[in-house]
């Protein structure tokens, strides 16, 4: 039986054409009842202007500054409608959507985005999904090293932590140092040993929102013959990088952190030549080639959409097609120029107040959009339930032992909410 046996379709193929463009359209300007009134600016546009037009296309409330993209991202109205729209559509007939052409053509624009072929790239739930596919698939045994830092996201901390336990593999952890590329590269060539297998580390750290230098470490891991993961959940979307320059294994992110996806998508990127030695552990429909049950013969689709399998959501899925679109229509040069520049004058104004200590880098150019601060005389807990009360949404730091707080800044925050930050900051109570 072939793998196009287990596409469904009962609309004609217009009707499949219609769910590839459907997702790509910008409706601009938005009002209150959700109508269209304006295309976007010109390039050209004052800065300002620019970034007033991006944030209504946000049902964000304006009341409250949201600073938790490092946790969920909003989704814009372009992705809202996108799965409603689809969603709308197939259920007037019951179908489930399934189209190769839909999901080439988001992963085609994934690739663009991320700096990789289409065919590298696999649908998952979210990054935690990714990292699962890749410490299952992976052939590690008892006594194998990994190499990661003491400040995982929870994801990938439980994840390997749960393969130890069961594979007997080793894990061997080093704290990433804020000082410098050169001081993170020595900490962990030392835990590189005879035994090392694989190295996962965060391209930007959950707790402090530091760069870690992905490149540099991924030829470091080719020249050792040791795999590399990259956990890209804090980087998609926020920053222009290529994959394939970076030289990783696999990466894996979230859809619906910067990247301003559905809740519940993600993306898995399998360097080409990996794909054989990364297994597809959890398979089915749309996993495989050619097969036959009864002759017990089994072939695997020769792409990354190996590791898809059964009935998905094609509303989820376009709606990730339009949040990309979306991120690209802006252009991530400029979104991480945007990121960078209110990261920053945050950075800035916290030197008026001395009883902020910068957990995050001093030097800008490890820093990314999250921005990680600790008070001298109080915990976490009260300086994010004082913000609270400020209508300032920001998240705790745990991981790691810190006792901290973690600011992000995406396309929708603005120069006025940096302001509403230190002045919340600055009216905190001293204990």
């Amino acid at each position: 039986m072939n793998r196009n046996d287990f596409l469904r379709f009962s609309a004609s193929a217009a009707f499949g054409a219609a769910f590839i463009t459907t997702p790509w359209h910008f409706s601009g300007r938005r009002t209150g009842t959700g109508a269209t009134d304006a295309a976007w600016p010109p390039p050209d546009a004052a800065e300002e202007q620019f970034w007033d037009f991006v944030r209504e296309q946000f049902p964000l409330s304006h009341e409250r500054a949201y600073l938790n993209t490092g946790g969920l991202g909003a989704s814009p109205y372009a992705v809202i409608d996108a799965v409603k729209g689809k969603m709308d559509e197939l259920e007037k007939t019951c179908e489930t959507g399934h189209s190769e052409a839909l999901w080439d053509e988001i992963k085609r624009d994934a690739g663009a985005l991320l700096g990789c072929d289409a065919a590298e790239i696999a649908f998952t739930r979210n990054t935690t999904e990714g990292i699962n596919i890749v410490a299952n698939g992976l052939p590690l045994a008892r006594g194998d090293e990994i190499i990661l830092t003491t400040q995982e996201h929870v994801g990938n901390a439980f994840t390997w932590l749960a393969l130890a336990k069961r594979e007997g593999v080793v894990l061997r952890l080093f704290e990433p140092s804020t000082l410098s590329d050169a001081e993170n590269i020595d900490r962990l060539t030392r835990c590189i040993t005879k035994k090392t297998r694989l190295i996962s580390i965060p391209h930007a750290v959950t707790t402090t929102g530091m760069l870690m230098p992905v490149a540099q470490i991924a030829r470091i891991a080719a020249e050792k013959k040791i795999w590399f993961f990259v956990d890209g959940a804090q980087t998609a979307g926020m920053i222009p990088f290529n994959l394939h320059e970076i030289g990783c294994d696999a990466y894996a992110t979230s859809g619906h952190k910067w990247l301003l996806g559905p809740k519940e998508t993600g993306l898995l990127y399998v360097r080409r030549e990996m794909l054989d030695t990364i297994r597809a552990t959890f398979v089915g429909a749309y996993s495989g080639g050619d097969f036959d049950f009864l002759k017990g013969t089994i072939g695997f689709n020769p792409a990354a959409q190996r590791y898809e399998y059964g009935t998905v959501s094609t509303p989820l899925r376009a709606g990730l097609g339009a949040a990309i679109a979306f991120i690209r229509k802006i252009g991530i040069e400029r979104v991480w120029k945007r990121d960078r520049m209110l990261a920053d004058s945050l950075v800035a104004g916290l030197s008026g107040l001395p009883e902020i200590i910068l957990l995050s880098p001093a030097r800008p150019e490890a820093r990314s959009a999250m921005i990680t601060i600790m008070h001298r005389t109080i915990s976490h807990e009260k300086l994010q339930a004082h913000l609270d009360t400020c209508n300032l949404r920001t998240r705790s730091v745990t991981e790691g032992g810190l006792n901290a707080l973690r600011i992000s800044f995406h396309v929708y925050n603005t120069p006025g909410e940096v302001a509403r930050v230190l002045e919340g900051l600055r009216t905190a109570p001293k204990g």
